[in-house]
């Protein structure tokens, strides 16, 4: 290593390393060159560091990538290597093949690394929430017999072992009579203390007994304890005995972070009351034979699963099958020929369903050493999440259930990955970096050589046409039956233009009804007959326009900052009885009570679960209900309480957003509504009739999953749209070899792969020039490089301008992904594609708004 330092490189530098800084800076797949000093000769791959960046030399956090005993730097260059300053004060470390996934990333999505292992590691990890500092001792290795010191237990270098101390309450100081049957049992009547029988420095009989304690804690596997504990155990007020055992060289102490004891039960165990039963089902033939071909698949590595069964076929049941395969496998082969003992991952894409998934995954995971399963999502509280974390970081939980970002969950092996519903668009994140969970699940299991089984009763298009490719890893595995014995609820299609007609010819009035008359009965029946119904509109508030009623004026209120209408809301303790609010941007004011323009008092007309909400109130006063929307859903605990009471049976009806659409099992639900099939389908998208038919299919399988038959009613001005009819015949296949048909016409994804990129500023000459100049940029590297990209654009994009930012698009679509990335990566190289503040690049888009 000598002549590597001839430079002016620092003198103690023992080896190099590339750090990812946690900035936006493009730094490429390997981040920044740092030196190694020797006092972290110890530093690892995965590690978080604090390094100076910069001419000013900012402190700066960062994760070290790689590690090299040489540097390929010219001289001169060299010798401007500044050295990593210090190792993250709290030990946090990622696992290795995080930062591997954590470089594919970066390279696939057109993203910063050093923003991709933020995203990676949560917040309330880095800033140790809910941890403290404790002082930890232990015997000395003097005072310990060799064969009762397990050598490990004073490691400190490990990132787990840094944080790995639980402070677990200790028994209290037992009485001396206690002391002695204890004593009497373990070591015979006759024996005498431990300390007794060792060469010891003279002790008062308060340290004896403290010392002893120690002794018996470090025999029974539990060396280290906290000074306070430590001194409880051994019957003394203060530490201060502690303090002087370690002083006499009896105990070595150590300051450790450790997390709060009473971070030990998250907030999520309050979802146990919206799980199903839990008692072990018998399986169909069908779901027999994915267990077996699943399980054999643990055994051959790799492969992608697609696990499409209709809804209320048992998927979670087989997934929890498999997941005891897995384990049963681990625990009987040899663990110390593999690096760790397998885990599973599975992914959930909504908040709602989480504690129900994890309900059931923890009645069936849990022994007498605690549950092996761990969350995440969003709904825990920092300290919460951070003490889950540190629990799979520490190979405690060998399960992990959450949402979107559990697909980082750090776990020491990963053996198994599954994502349920793998058809959501909830695994896309709308912000840097853009990645779709799915597919980093696929490519962190190929990396670990683990199986990924993906589940869904609607599977995403791209799923299902790679299930029909040659050549590709996917296998389809199908439960067309619902189980135990149940049977699909019956699908009735109301045309809401002849439902108008009728009512009136009834009436003789139009008004407003959002429930057809066919709705409004069968809504009356199930609750008469003791059932509970569940109805649906994807879309928040009470009404999705303002205008004037003067059709010779034509005002229409729109955000000021968004080219969009703005939504009111009601609220009766507002002076107004409402307000108006834009979705996009978020900005709210009062509704106004005449027209701008003319004066004449403002109407509201459309719909929105609030106007639903009140109609149920007008028309069923009897029944009890809740709304289940992002305006009355605000955190996790209204999710789960509301689920809670819908299951215990006090609530009659659930109206709600797409979010009580998917993977919710309730027995009782009867009767399911579609308030409105038509509101995704004619978006200007082209996923608008994917994901109709998905929504109106998985509300769908809501009902009917009890004794009693289930009914579904679906409202819409569109009756004879083939989307809606092959929902309402629960035709999975029969629409997506047609959709899949249509795509191939006008080669659209999946049959192709697509980028958006979107340019945003907030002057339109600025926004439509950088769009020029990007698309030009492009252009040029298309043609040298041969790829075949087809572009589209720039054009504006259909929501024009959002929060006072206006915004042009270009489409780049290709045969394959890759020749995408390789234009994408070019123009990344010459630093003209990026993404930052103006420019969003978004691979493999799931929406074109």
């Amino acid at each position: 290593m000598a002549q590597l330092f001839e430079t002016d490189t620092p003198i103690d530098a023992v080896a190099f390393a590339h750090v990812a800084p946690e900035q936006g800076i493009d730094a490429g797949p390997d981040g920044l060159t740092y030196a190694v000093p020797a006092r972290l000769r110890d530093v690892r791959v995965g590690q978080r560091v604090t390094v100076p960046l910069g001419r000013g030399n900012k402190d700066v956090t960062g994760y070290v990538v790689s590690l090299s005993e040489s540097c390929d730097l010219p001289p001169a260059k060299l010798a401007k290597v500044k050295p990593i300053k210090s190792l993250d004060a709290h030990a946090v470390s990622l696992t290795p093949d995080l930062i591997d996934l954590a470089r594919w990333m970066s390279a696939y999505y057109c993203c910063p690394l050093g923003m991709v292992l933020v995203t990676m590691l949560p917040a309330a990890v880095k800033h140790g929430t809910g941890s403290v500092q404790r002082v930890m001792v232990r015997v000395s290795d003097r005072f310990v017999p060799s064969d009762d010191h397990d050598p490990r237990d004073t490691e400190t270098d490990d990132a787990s072992d840094a944080t790995s101390v639980r402070l677990a309450a200790r028994p209290q100081a037992r009485t001396s009579g206690d002391r002695e049957a204890t004593d009497a049992q373990q070591h015979g009547e006759n024996d005498e203390d431990t300390s007794d029988k060792l060469d010891l420095p003279k002790l008062t009989k308060l340290q004896h007994r403290v010392f002893d304690e120690a002794v018996r804690l470090s025999r029974e596997g539990e060396p280290w304890v906290a000074m306070k504990e430590l001194a409880d155990a051994g019957g003394a007020r203060t530490t201060s005995p502690v303090k002087q055992l370690v002083d006499k060289g009896l105990l070595v102490s150590e300051t450790r972070w450790a997390m709060r004891a009473d971070l030990a039960r998250s907030e999520d165990d309050d979802g146990d009351d919206n799980a199903p039963p839990t008692t072990r089902l018998i399986l169909n033939p069908e779901q027999d034979r994915a267990v077996e071909r699943l399980a054999d698949a643990i055994d051959r590595g790799f492969g992608v699963h697609l696990l499409h069964g209709v809804t209320g076929s048992g998927k979670t049941e087989v997934y929890l099958r498999v997941i005891e395969h897995l384990i049963a496998r681990s625990d009987a082969a040899d663990e110390s020929a593999s690096p760790g003992v397998p885990g599973a991952i599975v992914l959930v894409p909504e908040i709602a369903l989480t504690p129900q998934t994890a309900a059931r995954f923890k009645h069936r995971f849990t022994s007498a050493h605690g549950s092996d399963v761990a969350v995440l999502h969003s709904g825990l509280t920092a300290s919460q999440r951070h003490e889950q974390w540190q629990r799979i970081r520490r190979g405690e939980a060998r399960i992990v259930v959450g949402a979107r970002s559990a697909v980082f969950a750090p776990l020491p092996c990963v053996g198994l990955i599954i994502v349920d519903e793998e058809h959501e668009s909830s695994y896309k994140q709308d912000q840097l970096p853009r990645y779709h969970a799915r597919d980093v699940a696929i490519k962190r299991a190929q990396m670990l050589d683990a199986p990924v089984v993906l589940g869904s009763a609607t599977p995403s298009l791209e799923s299902y046409f790679n299930t029909r490719r040659a050549g590709q890893p996917y296998q389809m595995h199908t439960l067309t039956t619902r189980a135990p014995g149940l049977t699909l609820p019956r699908v009735r299609i109301v045309d809401l233009n002849g439902e108008r007609r009728k009512r009136y010819q009834m009436t003789g009035k139009a008004g407003v009804h959002l429930l057809s008359l066919a709705l409004e009965a069968s809504l009356q029946q199930t609750l008469k007959a003791g059932g509970q119904a569940m109805l649906l509109l994807n879309r928040r508030g009470y009404a999705n326009y303002i205008a004037c009623p003067d059709h010779n004026c034509g005002w229409l209120m729109h955000c000021d900052h968004c080219d969009t209408t703005m939504v009111y809301h009601k609220d009766r303790s507002l002076p107004t009885g409402g307000y108006v609010m834009c979705h996009h941007c978020g900005t709210e004011q009062l509704l106004p009570k005449q027209c701008p323009q003319c004066t004449k008092k403002v109407t509201t007309f459309g719909l929105g679960t609030q106007r639903v909400e009140e109609e149920i109130e007008r028309k069923f006063p009897d029944a009890t209900w809740a709304r289940m929307d992002s305006d009355t859903m605000r955190t996790g605990h209204d999710y789960h309480a509301t689920l809670a009471r819908f299951r215990r049976g006090a609530l009659d009806i659930l109206i709600g957003t797409q979010m009580i659409a998917k993977g919710l099992d309730f027995p009782n639900v009867r009767l399911v509504g579609v308030i409105s099939a038509d509101t995704a389908l004619h978006m200007p998208d082209f996923r608008a009739a994917e994901r109709s038919f998905q929504l109106i299919a998985q509300v769908s399988g809501r009902a009917g999953r009890g004794a009693d038959s289930g009914q579904v009613i679906v409202q819409t001005f569109c009756p004879d749209d083939p989307t809606i009819r092959l929902a309402a015949d629960h035709d999975y296949r029969g629409f997506a070899e047609r959709e899949l048909t249509f795509r191939e016409q006008v080669g659209l994804p999946p049959i192709t792969r697509m980028a958006r990129v979107v340019c945003r500023d907030k002057d339109l000459v600025a926004c439509v020039e950088q769009a020029k100049l990007l698309a030009e940029a492009l252009s040029v590297a298309n043609d040298e490089l041969s790829t075949g990209v087809r572009m589209r654009g720039p054009s504006p994009c259909p929501i024009a301008r959002i929060a006072e930012f206006h915004r042009q698009q270009i489409e780049l679509i290709a045969p394959d992904a890759g020749r995408l990335q390789k234009l994408m990566t070019a123009l990344r190289n010459a630093r003209l594609l990026k993404s930052d503040a103006r420019t969003a690049v978004d691979v493999d888009p799931v929406s074109l708004l």
